[in-house]
């Protein structure tokens, strides 16, 4: 069994949860893009354990439930001080007929259900229960509100009413929560930071994931969400740091940004920073792991990973050997953004 380097969040100096820099991102356990067998998610979730990782996230959206009950079931046999988890709330994941289950093209080999946004007072707490019951488990470390954006909602305005509806009732769900202890911190599981940064103007968060927002691909978050971060003493745990595949695979056909075919953009971007890695001997993986975790307010990146391989992959990632020169190199094509804390 590895032993990994960790960082710390503390909440006002006396909380703490101690994150493995390497997590494990838990959506490919649940059948993203392709089926994955129960022995299969057993072997991966083994994997990632023996290689140090001590923190997993999850949600009932992931696998529409399969995530969780796997998590659980693999959980359930090491001792509950040694591991962190995370889940979701916000989506209620009904039984439903075949035809009418969520993530068609997108899920495979999941229960039929179909999701039903709630994010109010009575939802996010029915939300919360019902994924203890499936995690087998009386509290977890992290409770994040899920998907309140654009990306998902569809509009701007549709993710400022759900906002709203989460601001005025599940907001003060989680709060209780915490207060209780069925929780130790939380915050939000969000595809955009700058929703991330208006619910921490608008309330009193603890982590946050902004899903593939501090990349190599995307640093805006350093110019006004990060900075409030350090403020606030908020943490941030970086979700997809290969931005859905691009960032792992290369700019290579059926490349995928954002869970679909990557733009011309993007894969011309991934080329250019692909130069510099041939340049310097990186791997292009390596390096997108690595660069989140500069950064002050990170205290975790959780890639996921849907074989044996790919999560041996990632640690080999987490230490790999990278070279300063290749940072500067990044930065002086314009390809990073120059205030992105790297090595110097």
């Amino acid at each position: 069994m590895r032993k990994m380097k960790t960082k710390v969040w503390r909440r006002s100096g006396s909380h703490a949860i101690e994150f493995t820099e390497l997590g494990f991102g838990t959506g490919p356990l649940g059948g993203l893009f392709k089926a994955v067998s129960e022995s299969e998610a057993d072997e991966i979730l083994a994997e990632a354990w023996d290689s140090g990782v001590r923190y997993f996230d999850t949600a009932p959206l992931y696998g529409l439930t399969l995530s969780e009950i796997r998590l659980g079931r693999f959980l359930s046999e090491k001792p509950r001080g040694d591991y962190v988890v995370s889940t979701k709330a916000g989506r209620i994941m009904l039984p439903c007929d075949p035809k009418d289950r969520t993530g068609f093209g997108k899920w495979f080999g999941v229960p039929d259900k179909r999701e039903h946004y709630d994010y109010s007072y009575d939802g996010i707490l029915r939300s919360f229960e019902e994924s203890l019951e499936r995690l087998d488990l009386h509290s977890v470390d992290i409770l994040y509100v899920h998907d309140l954006c654009s990306f998902t909602h569809g509009s701007g305005a549709a993710s400022d009413a759900k906002v709203d509806e989460f601001m005025n009732g599940g907001y003060f769900a989680m709060l209780r929560l915490r207060e209780e202890g069925s929780t130790r911190a939380i915050g939000g599981g969000i595809n955009e930071w700058d929703v991330c940064q208006a619910l921490a103007e608008r309330g009193d968060f603890d982590i946050f994931i902004p899903a593939g927002r501090y990349t190599l691909l995307e640093q805006e978050p350093l110019e006004t969400f990060f900075p409030l971060c350090i403020e606030r003493g908020i943490g941030i745990v970086m979700g997809g740091p290969y931005n859905s595949g691009v960032l792992a695979s290369g700019a290579v056909p059926g490349a995928r940004f954002e869970y679909a075919p990557a733009p011309e953009a993007v894969l011309d971007r991934v080329a250019r920073i692909q130069e510099i890695c041939l340049a310097y001997g990186v791997e292009l993986k390596d390096a997108a792991l690595r660069f989140p975790l500069f950064h002050s307010a990170v205290v975790s990146v959780i890639p996921g990973g849907q074989s044996v391989d790919e999560v041996r992959s990632n640690r080999e990632a987490l230490d790999a050997e990278i070279p300063n020169a290749f940072w500067r190199e990044l930065k002086s094509e314009g390809l990073v953004r120059a205030d992105a804390p790297v090595p110097v």
